[in-house]
């Protein structure tokens, strides 16, 4: 099934040229965070598929006017079709107090909440996050500097594909939209980029 998916944002063809054939086609909709709850909400209601998101270092506006009609699977296993798709939204902390944001240690400890769930659910596919992994399209800025226990995550469960959004085409850094790690291509979904995965649907 062909997935679209969305960060940091909000892409004109969607939004301000929208027409209905543009998501005809997609089965589910992924958000990396960092986008306007307005935007989720107006392409879940003409989509009529699933849109799943986590949270981006910029979304505590969501705590007042979350997405409507979205789901958010933050620390969650999430299935769909026979997919697996976990979700761990958030930066790298660069502000003490601040919500979406996390230290190593933290996001570390997020993951070792998820134990049983991944048991259960027998791994992942998909890793749906807001921060790339360290070292594989991340910023050497710390605001921008990826998670290592994603590498971790990779190393132990193979997932097929770690989707982030956080470094923009727009830095100009030298922006690598897709790298690969082991077993795991790893996309960069900055506006919009769209994958196809085989589901049991199908």
């Amino acid at each position: 099934m062909k997935i679209l998916l969305l960060a940091d944002t909000e892409s004109e063809s969607l939004w301000e040229y929208f027409d209905k054939s543009k998501i005809a086609d997609y089965s589910l909709i992924l958000s990396a965070g960092d986008l306007h709850g307005e935007y989720l909400s107006f392409l879940a209601t003409f989509a009529h598929v699933p849109v799943l998101y986590v949270h981006g270092n910029h979304d505590t506006r969501y705590v007042h006017r979350p997405p409507e009609g979205c789901l958010c699977i933050e620390d969650t296993v999430f299935e769909y079709r026979g997919i697996r798709i976990l979700g761990l939204g958030g930066s790298m902390r660069y502000r003490p107090g601040e919500t979406c944001q996390y230290s190593e240690k933290e996001m570390r400890k997020r993951i070792a909440k998820l134990r049983k769930p991944l048991r259960k659910s027998k791994g992942f596919d998909i890793l749906l996050a807001h921060s790339p992994a360290y070292g594989l399209g991340d910023g050497q800025d710390l605001p921008h500097q990826g998670f290592e226990c994603f590498l971790d995550l990779m190393d132990r469960y193979h997932p097929a594909y770690l989707i982030h959004g956080h470094v923009h085409a727009n830095y100009g850094r030298n922006f690598e939209r897709i790298h690969h790690y082991k077993d795991t291509t790893i996309i960069n979904c900055y506006e919009k980029w769209e994958i196809e995965f085989p589901s049991s649907a199908e």
